[in-house]
């Protein structure tokens, strides 16, 4: 019997071909589905999103004050972004990133980290590690993508990724020193309890994930070790110094520890730096030579610009990208997986603080939203003015310690005391460019999770912190 397609709509019968069975109407519908979704993809999308860039520029403000102020800002916001963390930040977190990758072994990440981890030691872990980095949203991407990478479990991994840059010791003394100690010890309680929390709920989520992630791991043969753990440790010691003690934040007053870290802070970069060079040539092959003449350049930059940091610190790191970046064997290898990482994230961050500094301006500036709807939203204490002000605190870039001093702004500009705890828990662990590189990284869905989750908590968090002082 020959197959007979009936129009879509049609009344009567159904007929089966013989072949499958099946209507041959239902056939036809999902051929038609097929060629639809492939015109969609070769065709309409390419044009929608020409002719929606084509009515952008088309009917681009250009010439109102506030449009053009944002214009102004967004290159600034990306411009001081690219001077002061970009070359300090970055860079060093990227060859980290790449060194987790190359010299750290994946039975090591997932002994401590993994997913099928003693609960309490791989989020002891998680956050303790955070603790001690004390970076920004942005510079805890690379390290979080390199231990993902290498076979973190989803839940250790979500609780590194907040607590880096939520848990800033210095940063929740500031809280307590200009905002009120009652604020500071609930920041830093609640930054503790979230990344504990919400990495378990995102493993529990995930849960099956998580379980067909622990068989593969279980049939991975044990890692060669080819240098002792105190030797690594060393190594990797003196990159997180230099990150660490090379943005270590100006505090209000330049006296007691704080202040004397900071006035000797690139004293002691440059000693973790000899202290990376040793460990380079002694433990990891590379020629005497050549790591002294990386570091007699740079100690000559720093003789020739005593007053400039930044010199020297950019000439170590291109003797250290022309050493590796030559290199075959595993410096070679580091290399590679630094770059790689680079590419991946870079663009994505530069693009997250250009649309940050449009919408939101740089600290103390304005851009495309004016600030007085924001301190408007967050006065009180209502359920409303504690989620606006997590909202805008995960979508704003917010640099390390600066997020004190905007909050004690918008204290006096009549926010609330919880809004306040709401946005410094959802702020500095959150922010646009982050969003991007953690999608880029986990997918979609889990980082639209993991954005909600953050807000949430925040937004009842502060709900609760403000009634109870109130």
């Amino acid at each position: 019997m020959q197959s007979v397609e009936k129009p879509l709509g049609a009344a009567g019968p159904l007929v089966e071909n013989e072949s499958n069975q099946r209507p041959s109407w239902r056939v036809t519908w999902q051929e038609m589905m097929v060629v639809g979704r492939e015109r969609w993809s070769l065709i309409w999308k390419p044009l929608a999103l020409m002719v929606a860039v084509f009515l952008a520029f088309y009917y681009l403000p250009l010439g109102w004050p506030r449009f053009d102020n944002a214009l102004f800002e967004s290159l600034e916001l990306t411009k001081w972004y690219a001077q002061e963390h970009v070359i300090l930040c970055l860079l060093p977190a990227f060859y980290i990133a790449g060194a987790i990758a190359v010299f750290v072994s994946q039975g090591s990440v997932m002994r401590y980290l993994g997913a099928g981890a003693n609960k309490v030691l791989s989020y002891g872990v998680a956050s303790v590690s955070g603790t001690v980095l004390a970076v920004c949203s942005c510079t805890v991407l690379p390290l979080f993508a390199g231990i993902h990478r290498m076979g973190a479990g989803l839940g250790p991994a979500i609780a590194f990724l907040y607590s880096g840059p939520a848990i800033n010791v210095l940063a929740i003394v500031m809280t307590a020193a200009v905002l009120g100690p009652s604020l500071g010890i609930a920041r830093a309680v609640g930054a503790i309890t979230f990344s504990v929390v919400i990495g378990l709920i995102m493993a529990m989520l995930y849960r099956r994930e998580e379980q067909a992630k622990v068989k593969a791991q279980a049939m991975m043969p044990a890692p060669e070790v080819t240098r002792p753990l105190w030797q690594n440790a060393v190594y990797f010691g003196s990159m997180v110094g230099i990150l660490v003690f090379a943005n270590w934040g100006k505090p209000q007053e330049i006296s007691g520890l704080w202040g004397a870290i900071y006035t000797a802070k690139w004293a002691i970069t440059a000693g973790f730096g000899l202290l990376l060079a040793f460990a380079l040539w002694r433990w990891f092959g590379v020629l005497w030579w050549k790591v002294a003449a990386i570091v007699l350049i740079t100690a000559g930059a720093a003789l020739l610009f005593p007053t400039q940091p930044q010199v020297p610190f950019i000439v170590g790191l291109i003797g250290l990208t022309v050493l590796t970046s030559t290199a075959q064997d595993e410096m070679g290898d580091w290399f590679d997986q630094s770059w790689g990482f680079a590419k991946q994230i870079l663009p994505l961050l530069l693009m997250g603080v250009l649309i940050s500094g449009f919408l939101l301006g740089r600290p103390g500036h304005e851009g495309l939203i004016p600030s007085e709807w924001v301190a408007a939203a967050v006065g009180g204490n209502t359920l409303l003015s504690n989620f606006v002000a997590s909202f805008l605190g995960a979508f704003m870039y917010f640099a390390t310690l600066t997020e004190v001093p905007i909050v004690q702004g918008l204290v006096g500009a009549g926010m609330g005391q919880g809004p306040a705890l709401a946005l410094l828990l959802a702020g500095p662990a959150l922010s646009l460019p982050n969003m991007l590189v953690i999608r880029s990284v986990l997918g979609t869905q889990k980082t639209v999770v993991f954005v909600t989750l953050v807000i949430v908590f925040a937004t009842l968090t502060g709900w609760m912190y403000g009634a109870w002082i109130a």
